[in-house]
C-alpha cells in the first residue's frame, strides 16, 4: 500500500527525547488510520516507529476493517473510482461540504456503530488513542463525548489543509505538521492545537553528490539532465499522463514518472513516449536522491518525503479535493509552488531548478523537518494510566439481510466522507425522507 517498503527503520536517536516511562512498564498506544492511498498508513507508520524507540508499546488499526458488515472495501474502491472517473463532481461535493458543521445523521450513526466496535477491539491497557484518519477523528471524538472513552484521544493532522471532518468535538488535541494547518485547525474550533512537525522515514535526507550519481545509474536515468520527479500516489490517479507530457515539452526538465500500484498508466505513459515511467518503487528515498524536483498533485506524504530529502517541491494539475486545498497551503508556507497555469510551468521549473525560488524552499523543508519536536512528546504528555473500557465485543456472524442492506446503502453514499474528509452530510440532509430506515438500522443502541 505505501509506496516504499512498509518496514519504517527507527529513527536515529533525537535531540528532544525525553524520558516517557515513569510507571512500572511501557505503555500502550493505539494508532488509527485508514488504507485510503497511502499518506494516512505511512503517517501512521512512521510515528509508530518513533512511539516504539521511544518505549511505547504500540498497536496500529485500520478504521476500514472496523466498518460494520465489512463494508471498508466497498468504501475504498468506490472512493477510489470517483477520483478517476468522476474527479470534478467530487471537487463540487468537497467545496461544499469543506466547512460544514458537522456530519449528518447517517454519519452519525455510522460512526457510532463504528465506535462499539473499536471498543471491543482496543485492548485495556491502552492508555491513548491517536488518529491519523479524518473518519476515525469522528469515531473517537463521539466515544470521548459520551464517556465511553476515558483516555486521551489525540488527532495527527497529516493534510496541509484542514477539512471540517479533521475537527471532531471531544478530541484531546489536535498536531500539526505545519503553522498553516495549525491555524486552520484552530480556526474551526480544534482543541488544543499545536504545532509538532512531520513525521517521515528516515531514509529521506538531503543527497551527497555520490549519491546521486549511484542513484541515477541504479535507476538507468541520465547521467547530468535536471530530472523532475512526477509523482501520481499509491494509486496513480490524476492528469498525470498530461503532465508529463507537459513537462517533456518545457525541456526544462526530463519527467521521471512514478505510477504506484497502477501498471497500466506505466504502460500507457511508456507508450506516450516517456522513456522513465515506473510502477511501484520500494526505495523512493534514492529515486529521490536521483531526481532534482518534485512535481506531485495531492500534497501528502511525500511532499514531506521530498522536503526531507531537500527537493523543491511543485504542486500541479492538482487531483479535486484535498489536493487542491494542499496544494494552497504549501504555497502559503512557502513549502511548495502551485503551478495554476500551463503557461507557468517551465517557468516556475526553472526558478526551482536554478533560482533562489528552489533554494529558498530548500530550506524552507530542511528547516521544517530539523525544528519540529515531533509528535512523540506531545502524545507522551498526555498518556495516562486509566485503562480503555471494555465493551461486550462485536456479535459474530453475519448481521441480518435487512441491516447489511442498510450498511452498504449508507456506506455508499458516505464514500466521499471517508475518502479524504469530505462529509457528504449536506446532500442528504435535503431529503432525509429517504435516509431515515438506514439511520434507524444503524443507530440501534439509541444512544
Amino acid at each position: 500500500m505505501l509506496h516504499r517498503d512498509d518496514r519504517v527503520p527507527e529513527p536515529a536517536p533525537s535531540p528532544f527525547a525525553v524520558p516517557l516511562l515513569p510507571g512500572p512498564g511501557p505503555r500502550r498506544i493505539a494508532i488509527i488510520s485508514a488504507s485510503v492511498g497511502a499518506g494516512h498508513d505511512g503517517a501512521a507508520a512512521g510515528l509508530a516507529a518513533r512511539l516504539s524507540a521511544h518505549g511505547f508499546l504500540v498497536d496500529r488499526y485500520d478504521l476500514l476493517d472496523l466498518l460494520p458488515a465489512g463494508t471498508g472495501t466497498l468504501l475504498r474502491g468506490t472512493y477510489r473510482r470517483m477520483l478517476t472517473w468522476a474527479p470534478e463532481g467530487y471537487q463540487r461535493l468537497y467545496q461544499a461540504t469543506e466547512h460544514a458543521v458537522r456530519p449528518g445523521a447517517v454519519w452519525r450513526a455510522l460512526f457510532r456503530r463504528t465506535q462499539r466496535r473499536l471498543l471491543a477491539t482496543l485492548r485495556p491497557d491502552t492508555c491513548a488513542v491517536v488518529s491519523t484518519y479524518p473518519g476515525a477523528c469522528q469515531v473517537l471524538g463521539g466515544l470521548r463525548r459520551r464517556g465511553l472513552l476515558t483516555v486521551p484521544a489525540l488527532t495527527y493532522l497529516t493534510d496541509f489543509s484542514v477539512h471540517a471532518l479533521w475537527v471532531a468535538p471531544g478530541i484531546d488535541a489536535h498536531l500539526a505538521v505545519h503553522a498553516v494547518p495549525a491555524a486552520q485547525a484552530h480556526a474551526q474550533g480544534a482543541a488544543a492545537v499545536t504545532v509538532a512537525g512531520p513525521v517521515t522515514d528516515p531514509r529521506f535526507t538531503p543527497r551527497t553528490q555520490g549519491q546521486r550519481a549511484a542513484a541515477r545509474d541504479r535507476f538507468g536515468l541520465p547521467g547530468h539532465a535536471p530530472l523532475a520527479l512526477l509523482v501520481a500516489g499509491s494509486w496513480g490517479v490524476g492528469a498525470i499522463r498530461r503532465a508529463a507530457a507537459e513537462i517533456s515539452a518545457t525541456e526544462v526538465a526530463v519527467p521521471v514518472v512514478v505510477c504506484g500500484r497502477n501498471e497500466a498508466l506505466a504502460a500507457q505513459l511508456r507508450q506516450d513516449g516517456i522513456e522513465h515511467a515506473f510502477g511501484w518503487v520500494g526505495d523512493m528515498p534514492g529515486l529521490m536522491h536521483a531526481c532534482d524536483v518534485l512535481v506531485q498533485n495531492a500534497g501528502g506524504l511525500t511532499s514531506l518525503e521530498a522536503l526531507a530529502a531537500g527537493l523543491p517541491v511543485a504542486s500541479y494539475r492538482c487531483i479535486p479535493g484535498h489536493g487542491r486545498t494542499n496544494a494552497a497551503a504549501l504555497d502559503e508556507a512557502g513549502l511548495a509552488a502551485w503551478i495554476r497555469d500551463r503557461a507557468d510551468l517551465g517557468p516556475t521549473l526553472t526558478e526551482l531548478l536554478h533560482g533562489p525560488r528552489g533554494r529558498s524552499q530548500r530550506a524552507a523543508g530542511l528547516t521544517l523537518h530539523r525544528t519540529g519536536p515531533g509528535p512523540v512528546p506531545a502524545i507522551a504528555a498526555r498518556t495516562g494510566p486509566q485503562p480503555a473500557p471494555r465493551t461486550r465485543p462485536a456479535p459474530a456472524g453475519r448481521l441480518p439481510r435487512g441491516r447489511r442492506l442498510a450498511l452498504t446503502a449508507s456506506t455508499a453514499a458516505a464514500i466521499v466522507t471517508l475518502g479524504v474528509a469530505a462529509p457528504l452530510a449536506h446532500t442528504y440532509a435535503e431529503t432525509p425522507a429517504r435516509f431515515a430506515a438506514v439511520a434507524h438500522y444503524l443507530d440501534g443502541d439509541g444512544r
